[in-house]
């Protein structure tokens, strides 16, 4: 019987919930990074008498680090192991962070934020491939979910430091940075308790060290549930395939972009990148407009700031209630679904005018954004072979981060020139695109094993030619 057969057949226990909290965390301060710079905005244009235009660029900073983090976090997942990417995005983002905190100057502030912000995206993109394979089938889409709901509380974090750290502090918007450092103190933590993804130590021809982490495993679930651990089933064809296909050297870019864009792999990665794309480009579209147009609409700075809180808060029920439903419901449907939430809520809110209405509304619309990511989070990493996963999931989510950079800009315009109404038209007709093609084009994955999903199949010819390994057997 092979490792993986023996990791899939683990109970959800206390050693996968401690996984799920140190990927949480990870996420909770990914997301309060991305969220805290609109708040920080307004006193960095103050500090350095910045225009609109140079003022624009330290909002498209942390996209734009962003996209080139995930790109890197997924090649480098793949090579050098998940575990270390994950750790050295987090020393990288912190010491960033502190950089752009003490900067003494607008240049040396904007290149901080740029590299703060690479460091956040090549977190965010190996948490979730990482964790999820470690994961059973039958309870991986709540789990990856629920790894994604922590986002919403590092926005919610945002905000409230937006709201009662900036405005009150001396300088505050400089405090606030230091907050969103102190995450580094984790790596003392991750480096103690976090092990290395078995199937990547698998697909590395690394089994030693493969068998050494299921068996550290079931050692930690059996000693949590308190009785003998399950009986190990048959194996599929894709699981033994697996545990004896050949150990597959990592891709450079343009290899693995050849292979995501190849055969079988191309309609997988075509939906998967336009996924990415339409919930960031609505995302970020709504998030970085919605103070503003709640100021235009005679509303207070103070006052936007909490309503702001409320439509942040309005995340956290949207991640967990789609983390629960894709353990019932097949993945592509929950992405299908809450898309659809998205679509009727945006164009609910092009239809309103009272500062009450626009903040009922923003709210349902968070709502639902936030749950189709959790279907994202949880979707990608299983539609991806193991030995591409790291690079496959940081490619859509650097894909996604084109929409975060372009969103704020096409909105300002149609925003000028359409109004209130016409920015959240357009955002509802790029949430109906992605609902369309994510029904018609999207793969079933709920209650398949990672290998059943993406290992059958000859490798392709685009693959470098590795030694053979030999089956892992049971202990």
């Amino acid at each position: 019987m092979t490792l993986l057969a023996r990791l899939d057949r683990l109970p959800l226990s206390k050693p996968h919930y401690a996984l799920l909290l140190i990927g949480g965390l990870g996420y909770t301060f990914d997301g309060m990074d991305s969220a805290v710079v609109a708040f920080l905005m307004p006193s960095a244009q103050e500090a350095w008498d910045l225009s609109n235009g140079a003022l624009g660029l330290i909002g498209s900073a942390s996209p734009f680090g962003f996209l080139f983090g995930a790109v890197a976090a997924g090649l480098l997942g793949d090579r050098i192991g998940r575990r270390k990417v994950m750790m050295w995005a987090l020393a990288f983002y912190a010491f960033f962070s502190l950089v752009a905190a003490f900067a003494p100057n607008y240049e040396l502030f904007l290149g901080a934020r740029t590299l703060a912000g690479a460091g956040a995206g090549a977190e965010s993109a190996i948490i979730a491939p990482f964790l999820s394979e470690f994961v059973p089938a039958a309870r991986r889409g709540w789990f990856v979910g629920a790894l994604a709901g922590f986002f919403s509380f590092g926005f919610v974090a945002a905000a409230l430091i937006g709201r009662f750290v900036v405005p009150t502090v001396h300088e505050g918007w400089r405090v606030a940075q230091v907050i969103t450092a102190l995450p580094v103190v984790m790596l003392l933590w991750w480096r103690r308790s976090l092990p290395e993804s078995p199937r990547y130590l698998i697909a590395r021809g690394e089994l030693a060290a493969a068998e050494q982490v299921v068996s550290d495993l079931e050692r930690k679930v059996e000693k949590a549930i308190g009785e003998p651990l399950p009986p190990v089933p048959a194996e599929d064809a894709a699981t033994t395939a697996a545990a004896i296909a050949p150990a597959r050297p990592a891709l450079g870019l343009f290899a693995a972009l050849k292979y995501l864009w190849s055969g079988r792999m191309a309609r997988r990665t075509a939906i998967t990148w336009l996924i990415w794309f339409v919930i960031t480009f609505s995302y970020y579209g709504f998030f970085s407009w919605i103070p503003t147009l709640l100021i235009q609409r005679g509303i207070t700075v103070t006052k936007s700031f909490e309503f702001s809180i409320i439509i942040y808060l309005a995340q956290i029920p949207g991640y967990f209630s789609a983390a629960w439903l894709s353990e019932r419901l097949d993945r592509k449907n929950v992405i299908a679904l809450y898309l659809t939430g998205s679509a009727l809520s945006a164009f609910w809110l092009s239809q309103t005018t009272t500062p009450a209405s626009i903040t009922l509304a923003g709210a349902v619309l968070s709502f639902f954004l936030n749950g189709t990511y959790a279907g994202v989070y949880s979707y990608t990493p299983e539609v991806f072979p193991t030995w591409i996963r790291a690079s496959g999931t940081g490619m859509s989510s650097a894909f996604g981060r084109v929409g975060s950079i372009l969103a704020p800009v096409i909105i300002g315009v149609s925003s000028a020139s359409f109004g209130f109404a016409g920015v959240f038209g357009l955002t509802t007709a790029v949430l109906a695109v992605g609902v369309i093609c994510t029904v018609l084009f999207g793969v079933s994955t709920a209650g398949r094993s990672l290998e059943e999903l993406t290992e059958p199949g000859p490798a392709p010819s685009v693959l470098p030619s590795a030694p053979t390994t030999t089956e892992v057997t049971s202990r």
